[in-house]
């Protein structure tokens, strides 16, 4: 007697990441259950096995797990495309922008980006902002998985907007205890929320934004409940100045000399991390989130991951901040991560196809501590998954033998928007490309909306005539 399922997927081309490589399964199938995957196999097995209450026949389409992006700001969705093609990117391009963001403005950007992820094909989304009142409740409206790390700084009202550049900056022990709660408390409340689909890290903005006794309390805090520390780390020459300035040392040196480099540490960019620093984070344990697109416009740089992952590190992508970066899609950074490491070697075999598809899932997963809950397709693990069509024109043909050439179309040729279905948990929350647990068209118009009152706030504030990007405009050039 066939056994009954939730969710019968079949007839796919079936990317599980099982093992070493991306398990393929020609003809594959899975069955669901409640949130959890309880079969995999091939179509002909799994339909005489189960009975299901629903059929996703996945014919011509690429099933793999849900992409993961375990670092983003997507507040900064709201000021998309303010901070790209200047120098002293945080400072001269997005600061000003930042001064003038309210609540509402930070809601309605991180919907914006929620939605926009979720049509990219990301289920997991490691956001990284200063709390605000709804914020955790926006994930679990869309239904969608969510790795939350509330940021934690000592800078004084207004953040950086308004500090002169190489000014060491000023940091406010009190603004610094007052983040720290704030933090504490959103994690207290939301790690493990939703049925677990909600997790939390603590998130010390940078070691140059907090000093180092609040930073050493942020993180016996998290040892206590068992929480990553979630940390921008040499993510600029900016941040490195300011390090040598208070402590006469750089970042991976002062991190290590303060025993915080371990597997409990997400390390975002390591963009002026040298050779040596590199290998010494890998091989602490330590893991790193990798922001190819980001940092390729803001810095003009290509991170270190390939050496990272020599050292046998672990990489996790991230699609880091729309004011800079322009787009929170781990399609584009799958592919420009491949590209750029190419480029940097002058090695076409580096970052191979394969190996960044398993960077935006299995290793993504594991990355942020969630590698036992999914990342890959397997029996036990969260049914977490995206449906592809791969008939599209840009993805045609697929050709089998002698050689496969799915997994290079889809990292070579993929957009994102041939997503059409995803599941979360089990439950389908965006079939057909209509996101089913928010209103497209509310989100947008309240996202452009609140874009254009922080537009007219900048404009008022004596502060703008410093953007960079004020030459260009004036040119004619934007």
């Amino acid at each position: 007697m066939p056994q009954n399922a939730d969710l019968l997927v079949l007839h796919a081309h079936l990317l599980t990441m099982r093992g070493d490589g991306v398990g393929y399964l020609r003809d594959g199938a899975l069955a669901v259950r409640g949130e959890c995957i309880v079969d995999v196999g091939t179509s002909a097995e799994l339909s005489a096995r189960y009975q299901a209450a629903e059929i996703l026949d996945a014919t011509g389409c690429a099933v793999l797990p849900g992409l993961i992006d375990v670092h983003m700001h997507t507040i900064y969705a709201i000021v998309r495309g303010v901070a790209q093609d200047v120098s002293n990117w945080m400072q001269k391009a997005l600061a000003p922008f930042a001064k003038h963001m309210d609540e509402d403005a930070a809601r309605a950007g991180t919907r914006l980006n929620i939605i926009e992820a979720m049509q990219a094909g990301t289920t997991t989304m490691g956001d990284y902002v200063r709390p605000y009142p709804g914020w955790a409740e926006c994930f679990a409206q869309a239904g969608v998985r969510a790795c939350l790390t509330p940021t934690i700084n000592a800078l004084p009202a207004g953040g950086m907007a308004g500090l002169k550049l190489g000014d060491l900056y000023p940091l406010d022990e009190e603004a610094g205890r007052a983040s720290i709660a704030a933090a504490v408390a959103l994690c207290d409340r939301w790690h493990g929320a939703e049925n677990g689909r909600i997790t939390t890290m603590l998130g010390p903005q940078g070691t140059d934004m907090i000093g180092k006794s609040q930073l050493l309390e942020v993180a016996c805090i998290a040892e206590d409940r068992g929480l990553m520390l979630h940390v921008h780390v040499a993510q600029g020459d900016r941040e490195i100045e300011q390090m040598i300035k208070r402590y006469g040392q750089r970042t991976p040196e002062f991190l290590a000399d303060n025993g915080l480099l371990n597997e409990r540490l997400l390390a975002v960019h390591l963009t002026e991390a040298s050779d040596e620093e590199t290998d010494r984070i890998a091989e602490s344990g330590a893991r790193m989130a990798l922001c190819s697109g980001s940092i390729g416009i803001i810095d003009g740089i290509v991170p270190p991951a390939h050496r990272f992952r020599e050292k046998g590190g672990i990489v996790g992508l991230g699609s880091d901040q729309a004011s800079g970066n322009n787009c929170n899609n781990i399609f584009n950074e799958m592919k420009l991560t491949a590209l750029f490491n190419k480029i940097r070697y002058r090695d076409p075999e580096i970052m191979p196809a394969w190996e960044v598809l398993r960077m935006g899932t299995i290793e993504g997963a594991r990355a942020i501590g969630l590698g036992h809950r999914i990342g890959s397709l397997e029996t036990g693990k969260q049914a977490d998954l995206i449906v592809v069509d791969v008939s599209v024109p840009n993805m045609l043909p697929i050709i089998d033998e002698p050689i496969r050439t799915l997994v290079p179309n889809l990292i070579y040729a993929g957009t994102g928007k041939e997503v059409r279905t995803m599941v979360v948990a089990g439950r389908v929350v965006m079939r057909d490309r209509e996101v089913l647990t928010l209103s497209e068209d509310q989100v947008r118009a309240e996202a452009q909306h609140q874009a254009e009152l922080i537009g007219e706030r900048v404009a008022r504030d004596p502060l703008h005539r410093d953007l960079a990007l004020l030459s260009a405009m004036r040119a004619g050039q934007l």
